[in-house]
């Protein structure tokens, strides 16, 4: 088969390094990718907001199947329009990548089939969510409606700084997504990431992780796109992936196919599980990152036959099989982030990795050939190991190799699952 990778991310890397081991790719192409994926595919510089440029390249290289990565091509309408020629394509339509791309339809869909989640408005204007929140309390969250790359929600814990992300999103902080706000209930508990790929009407439930958000060790700071993950989340036990299913992903399954918005793709759902069980925080319409990165470090199966029976309603028909053993990713980011960060710093060299050992590319390009930082969220150091706790161990030994000043990380990834882990030992 000939493959198209759209996006340039780690979770793209990601995917880019498990697809490339199928037997099934016969010529693989990324556009744009990054000095990562240039690994394992072809690079081309095509325009990846350029729909017809795309649609262009599929029709001149014969394209067999395209993979879209992120959330934004899919909220523009890359899979409808590349459909159109009869592509055959992995990921939702712009239609059911409003999931992702309005926290507020979400919500109304939730309301609309019962699917349990934190109690919520819509506003289109400050004064009222103001108001609303004043009538609420605290703590609260505050979220811009649109696609803010992961920096549009606000866990509000005093008044002043849920008044203060109502006039961010409202003064144009996170662009066209602030023109809304979402504002709802705090969900108390704990956060953990649940993957299922969809092809309309069969779920094919994968792995469980989970993320850090905060900037900061402790979970503390600002959020952030993610500064590391592991999988499995312990905290996702077989009672709760089953509840999981049940209550929440088969609804909105449902649910879009009801709408007329039959979903195709993964659904990452963002769960919160509290004294009640599992409640929907958000849905996101593509992996995760850096979540996607340690579920392909654990995927026993070839990835490509599971896409392909996502896109063409044949899921049914398939499955997918997992090591056991844990894995853990580490962010490593450019220091300032998530606020402002020096762009194109010289990364002079990475560890050779071994067995169960990679370090992703997230925010890196070629300069005059040598290796730069562009990002944010540059590495994705991740490791496999027998624990978490052991996981934890190789991949930071792996990252401590990575020559490069200007990047930082946290140092404590993992820590619930290891503090699980040592309560285990001591029964």
């Amino acid at each position: 088969m000939k493959v198209l990778l759209i996006g340039s991310g780690g979770r793209e890397h990601a995917l880019a390094w498990k697809l490339a081991q199928s037997p099934l790719l016969s010529e693989f192409y990324a556009a744009p990718g990054n000095p990562g994926i240039g690994e394992h595919a072809v690079l081309v510089p095509v325009d990846i907001e350029d729909h017809e440029a795309v649609a262009a390249f599929c029709k001149d290289k014969a394209i067999d199947f395209v993979v879209v990565g992120p959330e934004a091509p899919l909220v523009a309408g890359l899979a409808d329009r590349l459909r159109v020629d009869g592509l055959v394509v992995f990921g939702p339509s712009a239609a059911a990548a409003q999931l992702e791309g309005s926290k507020g339809f979400t919500k109304d869909i939730c309301a609309r089939y019962g699917i349990p989640t934190g109690a919520y408005q819509r506003f289109n204007n400050a004064p009222k969510a103001k108001a609303y929140i004043r009538t609420q309390g605290v703590p609260i969250v505050v979220k811009a409606d649109g696609l803010a790359a992961g920096k549009g929600v606000t866990v509000a814990m005093t008044l002043d700084e849920a008044l203060a992300a109502v006039d961010d999103c409202f003064e144009g902080a996170f662009g066209s997504a602030g023109a809304e706000v979402v504002v709802e209930a705090y969900l108390d508990g704990e956060e953990a990431s649940f993957f299922c790929l969809c092809d309309g009407k069969h779920a094919l439930p994968l792995a469980t992780a989970q993320d850090h958000k905060r900037v900061g060790e402790g979970d503390t700071g600002v959020n952030t796109g993610g500064m590391g993950a592991y999988s499995p989340a312990p905290v996702m036990t077989a009672e709760m992936v089953e509840r999981t299913m049940k209550e929440i992903i088969e609804p909105t399954m449902r649910g879009m196919a009801e709408s007329g918005h039959p979903f195709s793709g993964v659904f990452f759902a963002g769960l919160m599980i509290t004294a009640k069980g599992p409640e929907l925080i958000e849905y996101n319409v593509r992996f995760g990152d850096p979540e996607c990165q340690v579920m392909m470090m654990r995927l026993k199966s070839d990835l490509l036959p599971l896409l392909l029976a996502t896109a063409n309603s044949t899921l049914d028909q398939v499955s997918a099989e997992w090591n056991d053993d844990p894995a853990l990713t580490v962010v490593m980011a450019s220091k300032g982030y998530p606020a402002a960060y020096e762009k194109n710093t010289p990364i002079l060299s990475l560890p050779d990795a071994g067995e169960g050992e990679k370090v992703f590319h997230a925010g890196t390009a070629l300069r005059d050939g040598a290796l730069v930082a562009t990002g944010g969220r540059v590495l994705n150091v991740t490791a496999t190991g027998g624990t978490v706790a052991a996981a934890k161990d190789r991949a930071y030994a792996l990252l401590d190799r990575v020559k490069w000043e200007n990047g930082f990380c946290r140092r404590d990834i993992g820590w619930r699952a290891i503090e699980r882990e040592a309560g285990s030992d001591k029964v």
